[in-house]
């Protein structure tokens, strides 16, 4: 994993304001599903959020990017990280508590570190890695519970369906960095969630029909902020702050989402969690910042001065 950098305080601004904007895009998510289905959700998510990209790439002037491999690269990372983690999260907010999904949400960065370690070579398993992993399974299993693992009603495949996601996601870091390297971050965003689209719009409309126009004010404003401000600005955001701060400290803001999420859930969804989410997340943050590292560095700093 890349040392952390030094982050000054627009950093830090930075990257709370990512968390924040991740955060709601649960709620945001919710309030849409009252009336559209999920995989009408995700259309409109990506197709949406490529326009947006699609213009940013314009306006900048990036050179199309040409051949086969790229395009493949595409679709592969639009399956990866749009089209599967999206379309398993929608359902599963239709089954469970939105901050529920997004503590399992944060469990990410956990497979993350565990993809990376299988799959390409300069990234090794180290202790604090391997210990991170640990706990942040423990974190997982303690949120779906361990004797629901055998029982499997609607509630836990939702959580087993969410967790899917996050896979998904891990899987798609390693295909980013074999397959789409040196292209521009605008680029590679636009390219997978226009690949995206092509995929879910025909899923979308022989599942649940042709994706209405017709829709509420409020169904309106959920989707323009999970597609163009969650997702579109989210990944212009992301990049930023991943070119001024490094990966390292984008583990951060995994801690933020989950305590946006669970806050709207709680204030304008009635929602509430029980302690053995609390209690999971609790090993999943523990988890992160092990894997992270900084806490142990400064106590065996700290200690060795002493």
């Amino acid at each position: 994993m890349t040392q952390q950098q030094t982050m000054s305080n627009a950093a830090w601004a930075q990257l709370f304001l990512l968390g924040l904007i991740w955060g709601g895009s649960f709620f945001s998510i919710a309030i849409a599903l009252r009336e559209i289905g999920f995989l009408t959700s995700v259309v409109h998510r990506v197709g949406w959020a490529a326009l947006v990209l699609i213009a940013v790439v314009a306006i900048r002037r990036h050179a199309l990017p040409r051949g086969w491999q790229v395009w493949v690269g595409f679709l592969g990372m639009g399956l990866l990280n749009n089209v599967i983690p999206f379309t398993l999260m929608a359902w599963g907010q239709t089954q469970i508590e939105t901050g529920l999904v997004s503590i399992l949400n944060a469990a990410t960065a956990i497979f993350g570190v565990l993809a990376a370690a299988l799959f390409l070579r300069d990234e090794r398993l180290t202790v604090p890695r391997g210990i991170g992993t640990v706990l942040g399974f423990a974190g997982v299993a303690t949120i779906i519970g361990w004797s629901a693992l055998a029982s499997f009603d609607i509630r836990s495949i939702a959580q087993l369906a969410v967790i899917g996601g996050t896979i998904s996601y891990a899987l798609a870091g390693v295909w980013a960095r074999v397959m789409l390297k040196g292209l521009p971050p605008e680029v590679a965003a636009a390219g997978m969630l226009s690949a995206s689209f092509v995929v879910m719009l025909p899923l979308a409309w022989a599942v649940e029909g042709p994706p209405s126009l017709a829709l509420q004010p409020a169904t309106w404003g959920a989707i323009g902020y999970y597609a163009i401000v969650a997702t579109a600005g989210a990944y212009l955001l992301y990049y930023r702050i991943l070119a001024i701060a490094g990966s390292g400290n984008l583990l951060l803001v995994t801690l933020v989402i989950p305590a946006v999420a669970i806050s709207l859930g709680a204030a304008f969804l009635g929602e509430s969690l029980p302690a053995s989410a609390f209690a999971g997340l609790a090993l999943i943050a523990a988890g992160l910042i092990v894997i992270d590292g900084r806490v142990h560095r400064a106590l065996f700093k700290r200690t060795a001065s002493g």
